[in-house]
């Protein structure tokens, strides 16, 4: 990781806004369970609380293929997407999982074509940090800055607790999507099971709601009851099922 430490990089200002940072992030993501979400709100996070970032994005690869992108500001979302050239900042730090820093576009001859298109969306500095999410997913997060120069050591740090941070972040988001499938799964299955469809059905009939909500009143009526969901959706549809007395 190339760190620049010439300029000090424990001013206690510094430290307390990337706590505060850290806490913003963490407040953002801790309970979302889409990935894409998850990066929309990581880099408009990012954006609005490092000085003298004036824009953020982040470039994810599942299996080595890309896999998601997204950017604070839709204006310059192709600087992230490698659909537009895998030539950039992101995919090096990516490749060799270091932190990738361009003080001045100007002067930067490593991602010609990508270098162009940044200087022309009026971005001179940047910063691309690798994530490591889980063993399907890595990325980088990137820091674009519009003055040369701009971009300090004090970035550089910044970006790589905000890199780890924002790592451990996604991964629980990424495992909240796996048990959001996996529940959605199970879901579909009670709902083609004979007994429990039925009681479902029922209760989609008395309260004319969809099947995820009648199922989670059968499920609430189980544990209230402290019995299976079987017995509960037997009772229910025997219920409903028995003859009226004339």
């Amino acid at each position: 990781m190339n760190l620049d430490t010439r300029e000090p990089v424990t001013d206690p200002l510094n430290v307390l806004e990337t706590a505060a940072l850290l806490r913003e992030l963490t407040a953002g993501l801790i309970a979302v369970a889409d990935f894409d979400e998850a990066l929309a709100r990581l880099v408009r996070l990012a954006r609005d609380a490092v000085p003298g970032v004036d824009s953020c994005g982040f470039t994810a690869l599942r299996a080595g293929e890309p896999a998601g992108v997204a950017a604070s500001d839709a204006a310059r979302a192709e600087l992230d997407d490698l659909r537009h050239g895998p030539d950039t900042p992101a995919l090096a730090a990516i490749r060799w999982r270091e932190m990738i820093t361009a003080a001045d576009l100007d002067r930067e001859s490593r991602w010609p074509a990508w270098t162009g298109r940044a200087r022309g969306l009026g971005v001179r500095g940047v910063i691309s940090a690798p994530v490591d999410v889980d063993e399907q997913v890595i990325g980088a997060i990137n820091l674009y800055a519009e003055p040369a120069d701009a971009l300090t050591p004090r970035h550089q740090l910044t970006a790589m607790l905000l890199a780890e941070h924002a790592g451990l972040l996604l991964a629980a988001v990424r495992d909240r999507e796996r048990q959001a499938a996996r529940a959605g799964q199970l879901d579909a299955a009670l709902l083609e099971e004979g007994v429990i469809g039925q009681a479902v059905g029922v209760i989609m009939t008395q309260r004319g709601c969809p099947a995820p909500e009648a199922l989670a009143v059968l499920r609430s009526a189980a544990a209230s009851l402290d019995i299976p969901l079987r017995e509960v959706a037997e009772r229910l549809v025997s219920t409903v099922s028995r003859p009226r007395e004339s």
